[in-house]
């Protein structure tokens, strides 16, 4: 599964807790060539710590060791690397087990609990944005679903969409040469109205940034007898793409996708200052992350590859080096590889907005910023 399956209802249910031992792999894997040569070595490795672990472990039965580690050996077959990005996350029980890819680099780890660990994922979502794609013409719209560089088409809530077979009076274009405006007729309108509420739907249970993409006069009519729309990131005035592909839907979509983002970065920054102005402004991952903490944060900014391993110590943040990374049961003791994963996913459990900002858009504030509520 990639980031974008990760819906409200697919998190709760990874969030449920379990019958000890529930066990969460992370792994950094590679897209491209050389880099990603390492990765199946570092897999069995990563998978050999696992076994050790639940071998190690005296509060793991006989019989659970057995089940977890055949389950866990399922898992492992069923990977392929092939197909990695910048991040694999593994979950497994006794009974069921999950491989999710991440567009989005993960530690090392291997945690044994009574629930998965998700802050990966939710971090992951968090900064490639999902996005929705409609391509519309006069007689058909196809959705996508898109995160990051990725384009699905979206089969389903009523996609694609086709309108009903037309009839025209023949007799009358005998008569007067007339022939039906694919974008005038009450057929098409009716169509497109139906369109519109398939988006609205959606965009109801689903909210995410929405770019259009068409013929002007197809776009123009779409947005004359609907509303769903009104409120899209972007608009890609170009028509022959209704089936894709998506290579080529990417590619004119690139644009819009950047005039939105930095529309966003101006948003927030905008945000900050006004924040700074009203003393309820923190920056820094410390201060950030005391604020995340107490549940005071409306909004985080963070830039895009910022990654920091500190040691939590008496709520306390403070930076170490790799050699502590490297111990035996370091994040036992209060080591944390991917903590802006766990700021992020702590903030957006608070109802937080949490942005993903360019790197060195945050430099004067240690990379990460936040507007407080109080």
């Amino acid at each position: 599964m990639e980031a974008d399956d990760l819906t409200a209802e697919a998190l709760r249910e990874l969030r449920a807790p379990r019958a000890y031992p529930a066990l969460s792999l992370t792994l950094p894997t590679h897209r491209r060539e050389p880099d990603n040569a390492q990765d199946p070595v570092r897999l069995r490795n990563v998978l050999a710590e696992a076994e050790h672990r639940i071998d190690a472990d005296p509060d793991i039965a006989r019989q659970a060791r057995i089940d977890l580690k055949a389950r866990l050996a399922k898992a492992a077959a069923e990977v392929d690397l092939r197909h990695a990005e910048e991040g694999l996350v593994l979950f497994a029980t006794t009974a069921e087990h999950q491989i999710w890819t991440l567009p989005r680099e993960v530690p090392e780890r291997v945690v044994l609990s009574d629930t998965f660990l998700t802050r990966n994922l939710v971090a992951a979502k968090a900064q490639f944005r999902p996005y929705w794609v409609l391509v519309v013409a006069g007689d058909r719209a196809t959705l996508w679903s898109g995160v990051g560089e990725s384009l699905t088409e979206h089969v389903t809530d009523g996609f694609p969409a086709e309108p009903e077979a037309l009839e025209w009076d023949v007799q009358r274009e005998e008569r007067v040469g007339d022939q039906p405006s694919t974008f005038r007729d009450e057929e098409t309108k009716r169509f497109l109205r139906t369109v519109d509420t398939a988006l609205g739907d959606l965009l109801g249970a689903d909210p995410r940034p929405l770019y259009l993409v068409g013929l002007p006069q197809a776009v123009g009519l779409l947005e004359e007898v609907g509303s769903a729309t009104k409120g899209a990131a972007g608009r890609v005035l170009s028509g022959g793409l209704v089936n894709g592909p998506d290579r080529l839907l990417r590619e004119e979509l690139r644009p819009a996708r950047a005039a939105y983002a930095e529309q966003e970065a101006d948003r927030v920054a905008g945000l900050l200052d006004e924040a700074r102005g009203r003393k309820t402004f923190a920056a820094g991952l410390d201060e950030v992350w005391e604020a995340a903490r107490e549940s005071r944060v409306s909004l985080v900014a963070v830039e895009e590859h910022y990654q920091q391993t500190v040691r939590l110590t008496e709520g306390h943040l403070a930076a170490v080096g790799a050699e502590a990374v490297a111990e035996p049961g370091s994040w036992e003791r209060g080591v944390r590889e991917d903590i802006v994963d766990e700021l992020v996913e702590a903030a957006l459990d608070q109802g937080a907005e949490v942005v993903f900002l360019p790197d060195g858009t945050l430099t004067d504030h240690d990379r990460i910023a936040a507007v407080l509520r109080y």
